[in-house]
């Protein structure tokens, strides 16, 4: 799925998304066949994360406490 971030300036309802309600600055996941249908829309819509894009990975290692001297 790819993600775009609404650039409007007052909230709209967005019928493919449900009739979701969608806030200026607001990122919403679109299908990414419909990608192209958002971001040529340059004055409402731009692009966070194209199709096909992965989402960067996360570090999951603990850091370790340091060890108390004593």
């Amino acid at each position: 799925m790819a993600r775009v971030r609404y650039v409007g300036p007052e909230p709209v309802t967005v019928p493919e998304l449900g009739d979701r309600e969608v806030q200026p600055d607001e990122i919403v996941t679109v299908p990414d066949e419909r990608f192209e249908g958002y971001v040529c829309q340059t004055t409402n819509w731009e692009s966070v994360e194209e199709p096909g894009a992965k989402a960067p990975a996360t570090k999951t290692a603990a850091k370790s406490a340091p060890q108390k001297e004593g």
